[in-house]
């Protein structure tokens, strides 16, 4: 009797334990890449954290449902394909302005690169490296604080890393293995693009990492973006700054909801294109004029010492309590694809990630 017992326990454990592992293996394959994407958050600098992720980012589906077309949808997808479905979340997205400036040339060498500033009255920048199953491998950064979650969020502390990988949907930059590199920024006035053409809806931030995923060049990035119906994240108006490996740059605007391209390898605040050419362009920002005086007496070749100089000539100085000034300014090489980040203007501390 008692051996029969003891068989009896001895296979209901084994059984049991089977099971917890059945389940855990269940569960790791479920959520095992956004643990360890959410584990890999490391702080760089004030403002300025570091996170990577592998696997299935979400997107394929995403595109499959129709996309999104405002940051309400974008969140309660990101919380769904974060928690699987097994969560349901409000956040309340923010809306505000942001300046910005970018600025690509190519070397002597025949290398080329971008340079870029984000600036903002408050920001903490996420740089995400992305592996995606299907797709291309990325550097982006996003400024967190826009998602709503919290106040006082930062993205520390397991909860808080995990939220941050709402991060795979959107980018204000970033740079693809392939040497594309895209970077959004204000456009010069409040006139919103919302385009209802019966194409897959994107945002601006969502588009710029759908773009960083499919496209290689300037022109397959332009093919994307007239395969999707635009829609203005922030309720503002905006414009691409997109470069790639064969040194082609471009700005991409938007007027009366129609896609405008203009070939320029400078870009500020105010509109390039001549429907609205200058539209934004305020008597005291004199930014873009700056970036032209480094690039145009050398007919778009400068030194990489030279390009990271005239981006952090335009980058702009906080005032205490009201304006951060430069949360971010990065340097990427698209022949060689990498990106260095220089967090607050402190430009004596580099980050360089490769690709």
């Amino acid at each position: 009797m008692k051996k029969t017992l003891k068989k009896t326990l001895k296979i209901t454990l084994f059984g049991l334990l089977g099971i917890v592992a059945v389940a855990a293996v269940c569960v790791w394959a479920e959520f095992g890449a956004l643990v360890k994407g959410a584990l890999s958050v490391q702080k760089l600098d004030d403002g300025l954290y570091y996170m990577e992720y592998s696997g299935d980012d979400g997107w394929d589906k995403l595109m499959e449902q129709g996309g999104f077309a405002n940051a309400n949808q974008l969140s309660q997808y990101a919380i769904h394909f974060l928690s699987k479905g097994h969560v349901k979340m409000e956040t309340q997205p923010q809306e505000v302005a942001y300046g910005c400036s970018a600025l690509t040339a190519r070397t002597p060498e025949g290398d080329v690169l971008m340079g870029r500033n984000f600036d903002f009255d408050s920001a903490t920048g996420m740089i995400l490296r992305t592996r995606p199953t299907h797709g291309y491998a990325s550097i982006t950064t996003f400024n967190v604080e826009f998602f709503g979650f919290a106040s006082d969020y930062q993205p520390e502390g397991f909860g808080n890393q995990y939220l941050a990988l709402s991060c795979l949907f959107v980018a204000l930059d970033g740079i693809n293995e392939r040497g594309l590199a895209v970077a959004d920024l204000m456009a010069g006035d409040t006139v919103q693009t919302h385009q209802q053409n019966g194409l897959p809806d994107l945002t601006t931030t969502g588009a710029i990492r759908y773009m960083l995923n499919k496209a290689a060049t300037v022109e397959e990035a332009l093919a994307l973006l007239r395969s999707i119906d635009m829609h203005s994240d922030i309720g503002s108006a905006h414009h691409y700054a997109i470069s790639d490996a064969s040194g082609r740059s471009v700005v991409v605007e938007y007027v009366d909801d129609e896609m405008v391209v203009t070939e320029t390898p400078a870009v500020t605040n105010h509109y390039l294109c001549d429907a609205k050419k200058d539209v934004g362009l305020y008597a005291n920002d004199d930014r873009y004029d700056r970036l032209c005086s480094h690039i145009d007496p050398c007919n778009g070749v400068m030194e990489r010492a030279a390009l990271t100089e005239a981006i952090q000539e335009v980058s702009q100085e906080g005032a205490p309590d009201k304006w951060l000034g430069t949360a971010w300014t990065m340097v990427m090489d698209l022949s060689h694809p990498s990106v260095t980040y220089y967090a607050r203007r402190h430009f004596d501390r580099p980050f360089t990630f490769e690709l």
